[in-house]
């Protein structure tokens, strides 16, 4: 298949990207404009103290009043939508609220008002729904923020926070977003996927799942590394169930993203600075205070920052099998950049002491990669051996092949085992953990999706 008909699967050039539905337009200016006389209608100070059935039936009946008035030769089917979709309009995040119900869904994309992108099954797609205009995206905004405790305003025109239910928000506004509101929300699933879920889904062959729970188990540390939406939280997530029980685990995060399989684990959470700009919490000062709550094991959601320092003395001074992820195209980057984090936390460390501190805390280095179709595969196991000729001596365990696509797109190819054998071998050996020795040979496993 040529670059130019792969394209042409992906991307209709006679589409028209700014054609909007005049009607479903029409719909949603009017929701908003019986939605401002229902806000009027109600004593917003006493539905607090209404039960949540006897709140929508109130709603209902004051909104199917005003929609009488309003809009008296609508029809049945479009009444029933609207008075719906009016109660999420003055509870939940108006037409993104289907969408917050979707367990299909990991990512909502507002690029702008009528514009929006959903992400299924790692494949992004129209979403279906659109805003009336500008101001009912910024209103929904607005609230998303409200409830978090942030604000979003000409001031503070960006903001990035958590929702209750463990989403990751990112809204920009004018002046900041030029072509008007943005927002972004990363969602994850009520029920977080398990090891077997991304065997079943050819994300990791269970012979490399085997090797990594006994290297956990054995207090290996490691890093997962890949890029945006590569599955490195999923695959830490899913990788934590084979720390032992009674260990203690404490969690640093930016946004708590973290669903660990695990029972005795304390969660911690940086804070941003307010508007005065004081009360920020770093990652650092978290991964310090960490230390003192006596965990066997630190777990930090992704490492960005000067942090990385505090990180590898933690698991250079007991506190073995700690694991991060981090942002990488590869494992030897993955290296490169935490080498260039150690040199931001301001001490001036020889590049020789920070590999070697490096080389002593981490043992394997795991990178993921999102490929053509949404597919997710980890695409490299490797092992740091030492630092030769002044840079990191890697060794490839394991790795993934991309051979091509299918009529889809989706990409295919086979895992491979390069047959060398890993020198933490040693380590799982004495912690009493034998794996059969075939398993390192070197071989292919073709994947079918």
């Amino acid at each position: 298949m040529s670059p130019m008909q792969s394209r042409t699967m992906l991307v209709d050039p006679s589409s028209d990207f700014d054609e909007i539905d005049e009607r479903e337009l029409t719909f949603q200016q009017r929701k908003v404009a019986i939605h401002e006389k229902l806000v009027d209608s109600l004593d917003l100070s006493m539905l607090a103290h209404i039960p949540q059935e006897q709140l929508a039936e109130e709603v209902r009946s004051v909104a199917a009043e005003i929609t009488a008035e309003e809009w008296p030769d609508i029809s049945a089917d479009e009444r029933d939508r609207l008075l719906e979709e009016l109660y999420d309009e003055v509870f939940g995040l108006g037409p993104l609220e289907p969408l917050m119900r979707d367990d299909s869904v990991s990512d909502i994309l507002v690029n702008h008002p009528h514009e929006i992108f959903v992400e299924r099954r790692g494949r992004l797609e129209s979403a279906g729904v659109i805003f009336a205009d500008e101001p009912h995206l910024i209103r929904i905004i607005q609230r998303i923020v409200s409830r978090v405790g942030r604000r979003i305003d000409e001031v503070s025109p960006m903001v990035d926070a958590r929702l209750a239910d463990g989403s990751r928000i990112n809204a920009v506004i004018p002046p900041l977003a030029l072509d008007g509101p943005s927002l972004s929300i990363r969602r994850f699933g009520r029920n977080p996927l398990q090891i077997e879920d991304l065997i079943e889904c050819h994300s990791i062959p269970q012979d490399i799942v085997e090797f990594l729970a006994a290297a956990i188990d054995a207090r290996v540390s490691f890093l997962i590394s890949g890029g945006t939406g590569a599955g490195k939280t999923t695959l830490l997530n899913a990788l934590t169930k084979f720390i032992p029980v009674d260990e203690r685990l404490v969690t640093v995060e930016d946004s708590a993203e973290l669903q660990l399989q695990h029972r005795h684990v304390v969660r911690l959470e940086t804070r941003p600075p307010n508007n005065e700009g004081a009360g920020e919490i770093t990652p650092r000062a978290l991964v310090r205070n960490s230390l003192r709550m006596r965990p066997d094991r630190i777990i930090i959601g992704e490492v960005r920052g000067a942090e990385a320092l505090d990180m590898l003395q933690a698991m250079n001074t007991g506190h073995e099998g700690s694991l991060t992820t981090i942002h990488a195209n590869d494992t030897r980057d993955a290296l490169a950049r935490l080498e260039l984090m150690v040199a931001m936390s301001g001490f001036e460390l020889p590049i020789p002491v920070v590999r070697q501190y490096i080389t002593s805390g981490i043992s394997l280095v795991v990178h993921l990669s999102r490929l053509k179709g949404g597919v997710r595969r980890v695409m490299q196991i490797s092992e740091i051996v030492g630092v030769r000729e002044g840079g990191f001596h890697l060794e490839d365990v394991f790795g993934f092949e991309q051979t091509g696509v299918d009529e889809l797109g989706v990409a295919q190819g086979e895992f491979f085992f390069t047959g060398y054998r890993p020198m933490c071998l040693s380590q799982l050996r004495a912690a009493g953990l034998r794996l059969p020795d075939e398993m390192f040979d070197k071989r292919r496993v073709p994947v079918g999706v």
